[in-house]
């Protein structure tokens, strides 16, 4: 791996690369994880965690000279590490973003493995274990939902103007350092623009059941849907026999699947 050939990294994250050479495998695994887990928790919404093309990935070539994953666009995903990630030059995080790798923390548990006869538990080991990814994703999630909106006010101060953050809408509790904020709206990702990295919700499944943002009115953005069968082979009449193994029939059944025009 040559830290020269990644794309997009600022001066301290090309150090980090060359001095831990040996661990950017595994920064390159932990960002495949985080892409796979951003899919999942963004999976009906309008922007889905698109994975888009070589020239705007960031590990890019880490995970193509490894396994060959996908990408992710460096302005839209889920920063992985507060020391790898990618921020735009001359921007800082803020509280909430530096606080981010305290929610592992957080969220780490006992964990507890019995020892003797049968079970009998007679010594135990324990150790402080990670939490599962998902509870993280889903705690991050919430947080991404729960985001407050902030404005920014000008003002003057011995040193010159100061930029601040305050709570747009004072009726709300104010955030506190392990929230999230926003002060720019994200636009609505219907259709395609390099720019956001949105590739648009057509050809996109949508549920023609739900009123939600996964549902086909508001995913496909009001073009309406088209909708078409589908016959899929599945297990059926499963039968358990003693002992032990369980025997299935095969079915076709047919779907109607829905997708954005």
């Amino acid at each position: 791996l040559l830290c020269g050939s990644i794309p997009g990294l600022v001066p301290k994250q090309l150090r980090f690369c060359r001095n831990y050479i040996e661990i950017m495998p595994s920064v390159a695994e932990g960002v495949k994880l985080g892409i796979q887990e951003c899919q999942h928790q963004f999976r009906g919404r309008r922007w889905n965690c698109t994975t888009i093309d070589d020239s705007l990935a960031i590990f890019g070539p880490v995970l193509d000279k490894g396994e060959g994953g996908r990408r992710l666009h460096p302005g839209l995903g889920w920063r992985q590490s507060r020391r790898v990630s990618v921020a735009p030059r001359g921007v800082r995080p803020g509280p909430a973003a530096a606080s981010l790798p305290q929610t592992i923390l957080d969220h780490m548990h006992l964990k507890c493995k019995c020892h003797g006869l049968s079970g009998s538990c007679e010594v135990k080991t324990c150790w402080w274990a990670q939490p599962d990814f998902r509870a993280i994703g889903d705690f991050l999630k919430d947080k991404y939902d729960s985001a407050s909106e902030m404005v920014v006010e000008k003002h003057r101060e011995s040193r010159g103007w100061v930029e601040t953050l305050r709570a747009k809408y004072a009726l709300f509790k104010p955030p506190t350092e392990r929230d999230l904020v926003y002060y720019e709206n994200s636009p609505n990702f219907c259709e395609p623009n390099p720019e956001t990295g949105s590739f648009g919700t057509r050809d996109r499944t949508c549920n023609v059941t739900s009123h939600g943002i996964d549902g086909c009115d508001l995913l496909c953005c009001g073009r309406g849907h088209n909708t078409r069968t589908e016959k899929r082979k599945e297990k059926c009449h499963c039968i358990f026999h003693w002992c032990c193994y369980v025997s299935c029939q095969e079915c076709i059944r047919i779907y109607d699947v829905h997708t954005c025009k």
